[in-house]
């Protein structure tokens, strides 16, 4: 029992070196350096700064509109003028560039989780922050292979 119980702690630490490695090797990826530059880029930008307050103001304006619904007299341009804000929000290139990076960062993390997963059991389900999921399953949109729960 006791070797039993050894094998398993130096296994287990064996495991979590191997994660903190792989954790070093992600933080000093291409795809991380971009992610902080960028996320550096839109937090010090005045622009975005000032977007941003009147995006909140706006957001807040509609919110109070929200309340009442579409029958509040203001709700629709309420509405439109939140949405102009993102827009030009959106537009900033820092923001735009960040967003990007954002996503190859999510992409590079999704499928190194995959890949664990899956080295464990192919039916491990693997969450992602995709609202439209491409995998195949009951709530995929998938074919249905009747082993769920």
């Amino acid at each position: 029992m006791l070797q039993t119980m050894e094998a398993e702690t130096i296994d287990m630490s064996a495991v979590l070196m191997q994660a903190y490695d792989m954790g070093d090797m992600i933080n000093s990826s291409a795809e991380v350096a971009d992610y902080l530059y960028w996320k550096n880029a839109v937090e010090n930008s005045a622009e975005v700064k000032e977007l941003k307050a009147v995006f909140a103001r706006k957001k807040d304006a509609f919110e109070e509109c929200e309340r009442f619904g579409h029958y509040h007299p203001s709700y629709h341009e309420a509405l439109a003028a939140v949405n102009d804000i993102q827009d030009k929000l959106h537009s900033v290139e820092a923001v735009r560039k960040f967003k990007e990076a954002e996503d190859r960062l999510d992409d590079l993390l999704f499928t190194v989780s995959t890949t664990i997963a899956h080295a464990v059991s192919e039916s491990i389900k693997v969450p992602s922050n995709n609202p439209l999921p491409t995998g195949k399953g009951c709530s995929s949109g998938g074919s249905c292979s009747g082993n769920c729960g």
